[in-house]
């Protein structure tokens, strides 16, 4: 499903050069259906990770291989459909602010030519689910931190992708929130959903045992 080989990322600097290295030599391995925890604190190389495996970026150098693409290699041109296959949950959330929240959720499937009715049994369902049924016609703006959080959640896992990237999902949530997240998380993994959740939760990982990659100045230090 994801494959890192001896992974460098090292960002462009403002004069055309690299800056220094964000990660050093990252290698791991995820198989289909897998959950996994990425762990480590800020600035340690968890969103470099989640940027390459939703093929925003490209390695420095080593392999990237998501979903049997070879990141490193593919013409940028190919990239696109690759990423309909991953749903993403982003820090900024990243939400377009003319659209409501249904609308938000409804575009991803608009934009695979999904059939209106099935958009319309899918956008209420997972709106239901998580606590936003009150709130689908408002616009960002007029939702709160939390809520807007919880609306890139609905559009990320809407098309229930192969594999979803979540960087930081429940930051603007409360614990009951959060948990509840977590649980469908959860769900659409025993459905065959390969899941990367990066978190600095303490209690998350807890609750729910899985395989943990900890990192710590773009090194992975734990892989078990």
């Amino acid at each position: 499903m994801v494959r890192f080989g001896r992974v460098g990322l090292a960002y462009p600097t403002p004069r055309g050069g690299l800056g220094e290295f964000a990660l050093h030599d990252v290698s791991f391995a995820l198989g289909e259906g897998s959950f996994t925890w990425l762990l480590g604190p800020s600035g340690a190389g968890k969103s470099s990770i989640l940027r390459l495996m939703q093929a925003a970026l490209r390695p420095t150098r080593g392999v990237v291989s998501v979903l049997g693409t070879d990141i490193g290699q593919t013409e940028r041109g190919a990239l696109p459909a690759l990423r309909r296959k991953i749903g993403v949950v982003h820090q900024e959330f990243r939400l377009l602010p003319h659209l409501s929240a249904w609308d938000n959720v409804a575009l991803p499937l608009r934009l695979a030519g999904r059939g209106e009715s099935t958009i319309r049994q899918d956008v209420n369902e997972i709106l239901q689910w998580l606590g936003l049924a009150e709130k689908t016609a408002r616009v960002p703006a007029e939702l709160s931190g939390g809520e807007q959080q919880r609306v890139a959640i609905a559009r990320a896992i809407i098309t229930r992708p192969a594999l979803l990237i979540a960087d930081e999902p429940t930051s603007e949530l409360d614990v009951f929130e959060a948990r509840r997240l977590i649980a469908l998380f959860v769900e659409m993994n025993r459905l065959g959903t390969a899941i990367v959740v990066a978190t600095h939760s303490e209690d998350l990982p807890a609750r729910h045992p899985a395989r943990i990659i900890t990192l710590a100045r773009g090194r992975i230090i734990d892989a078990p």
